[in-house]
């Protein structure tokens, strides 16, 4: 039984997690790009698109909370901006126990990286990627921050099949690129 003050909050924990007053703990949530389609999300370690408001978005999305990622998609930001996630504790999965890299978190597994980020983090922990990693972690998401991307490009990794479990639209928004490519971006929570 937890104290607030004088207010004892016991009997009413239930009443109040229901309305979303109390959290069971930080939100795990994904943020991926994704072709609207097959749902492919990259080809040979690479993004599939650069849409200059969507990386804002992900860094406005990811900023101050853990990212948790598999070492090929971390190698992978190294190679477009040559450091860690800045401004993010990057939390790489991998099972070579020597990796090891300046100002990450090196995890053995998904469960340890979660467990880990939600020691860090009270309000939510992000997952971001790759393939691998997302269904993998996809069970235990709370919230999809989804790009639809109404594009279907050459890709060889694709995220999993989410749409039974994540039926409650929390915001939506369409927009179009100044090269034409038109996207969404689709807020949904676990139903």
């Amino acid at each position: 039984m937890r104290t607030l003050g004088t207010v004892t909050l016991g009997a009413f924990d239930g009443i109040l997690r229901g309305m979303n007053m109390i959290s069971e703990g930080p939100r795990v949530c994904i943020v991926v790009a994704m072709s609207r389609g097959k749902r492919a999300i990259g080809k040979q370690g690479k993004l599939l698109w650069h849409i200059p408001e969507d990386m804002k978005r992900f860094k406005e999305l990811t900023m101050g909370h853990p990212v948790i990622m598999g070492r090929k998609t971390f190698e992978s930001i190294l190679s477009y901006i040559g450091k860690p996630l800045p401004g993010r504790t990057n939390i790489v999965v991998t099972r070579n126990a020597a990796y090891s890299f300046p100002e990450i978190v090196v995890a053995p597994t998904l469960a340890d990286a979660i467990e880990n980020a939600k020691i860090m983090d009270s309000s939510e922990v992000h997952i971001g990627g790759g393939s691998e990693i997302y269904a993998q972690a996809l069970p235990m998401v709370d919230r999809l921050y989804l790009t639809l991307v109404d594009d279907e490009p050459e890709a060889d990794s694709f995220f999993p099949e989410y749409a039974d479990a994540f039926t409650k639209v929390v915001a939506s928004e369409r927009f179009t690129t100044p090269s034409g490519i038109t996207y969404e971006w689709l807020t949904l929570d676990r139903a």
